[in-house]
């Protein structure tokens, strides 16, 4: 075993260590007085439509207000439902109870994205939205869910929080659905000062719904067109977004490489753990690096004790947590995402992350599961 290292999960403090550049930009934006939409969110706007490919961006406030302003641009009202999965966080599946709707849960597959075998059988007359999320920073079966939603004429909103930058044959996520939401969170791939977000979309009717509606439904300044909310993007956020986004691909590439990596170091641990498969043709971008592990709370420990900052996301899935219990779902509903969430491990492979320390990680997981088993016997 090598000598012993700190690996850390969060890589903020590191990000924005040369933080003179940024606050040059802010005083730009501070000398206009633009603290409401303007000139730097929509320089946001045009630069990050032009990155993934897309006619419309409108900023927001948060990834799960996108996630809310996509469904009622879609057309989800109270009492349909939508179809998603229980393994994500908790803001896929709050954005469809906000709108009034009811989620439907399918199981995910052996990559931890949406089982698409699934989706047909759980469409009903009811249902007005298909919500696959990219789970991970790594692309679900987008394609084949839209040739699903497709053939029953249901809308698909891609739930690509997580996934800033990934491609599936070439193709920005984000960019298959009919309106579409990313995040910006801090610890998102492309991130900002707080939360922002972004909802997206080729649609011409569902973009000048969502200009509206996010901000307050003003035509202009003295003139409401319709009823509407303040979900707007601040100005500073978009400031750091779009510089951001000038070296967001040289980021992502560390991140790959980094994943590579760790796959390779741990692929001869298949019968305790598992790292999940590649799909050719999809970029992955790693917001989160992640395996399943056998005795995941004692290699957790380990881990952590050897000074590699590892987490588990998430433990519960969310069929599981007290605010779904109205859902009528119970364990064994959902038995792939169950043995997932008992299992699931995230290691930092972040683009601070040398290649040095993820070898330590994969000598540090070699050498627990090298050391046997103590049972311990109960003495009746």
């Amino acid at each position: 075993m090598s000598t012993s290292m700190n690996v850390q999960y969060s890589y903020l403090p590191r990000q924005f260590a040369e933080v003179d550049q940024y606050i040059e930009d802010l005083r730009q934006l501070v000398a206009t007085g633009e603290f409401t939409l303007g000139p730097f969110v929509e320089k946001f706007e045009r630069k990050f439509a032009a990155f993934i490919g897309v006619k419309h961006v409108i900023g927001t406030n948060t990834g799960t207000d996108a996630l809310i302003l996509a469904l009622k641009a879609v057309g989800v009202r109270p009492g349909d439902e939508v179809i998603t999965v229980p393994n994500t966080f908790i803001a896929t599946v709050g954005a469809i109870v906000a709108v009034g709707a009811k989620p439907v849960f399918v199981d995910c597959d052996d990559r931890d994205q949406i089982d698409v075998s699934q989706i047909a059988t759980a469409i009903t007359c009811r249902t007005r939205a298909i919500v696959p999320v990219h789970w991970a920073g790594c692309p679900a079966d987008i394609e084949a869910v839209m040739t699903i939603a497709n053939d029953h004429a249901i809308p698909v909103v891609e739930d690509a929080c997580p996934s800033v930058g990934a491609t599936v044959n070439g193709r920005s996520v984000g960019t298959f659905g009919k309106v579409n939401a990313f995040s910006m969170h801090p610890l998102k791939p492309l991130n900002v000062w707080g939360d922002g977000g972004m909802v997206v979309t080729d649609d011409d009717e569902a973009a000048e719904f969502l200009r509206l509606y996010h901000n307050h439904g003003l035509r202009h300044r003295d003139h409401v067109q319709i009823w509407g909310v303040n979900n707007r993007l601040q100005p500073i956020q978009a400031v750091i977004a779009t510089r951001l986004l000038d070296r967001i691909n040289e980021e992502t590439e560390i991140r790959i490489r980094n994943a590579r990596r760790l796959d390779t170091g741990l692929s001869d641990l298949g019968n305790v753990l598992r790292v999940t498969r590649r799909p050719a043709g999809y970029r992955e971008v790693y917001q989160l690096y992640q395996c399943s592990a056998n005795r995941r709370a004692d290699l957790l420990a380990f881990l952590i004790a050897r000074g590699v900052e590892a987490k588990v996301h998430y433990p519960i899935p969310i069929h599981l947590q007290a605010a779904a219990k109205e859902l009528g779902y119970k364990r064994g509903s959902f038995p792939v995402c169950e043995r997932q969430a008992d299992a699931i491990l995230t290691l930092p492979a972040h683009q601070f992350v040398t290649i040095d320390q993820i070898d330590y990680m994969s000598e540090v997981i070699h050498e627990f599961y090298a050391k046997p088993v103590v049972s311990v016997r109960k003495v009746c």
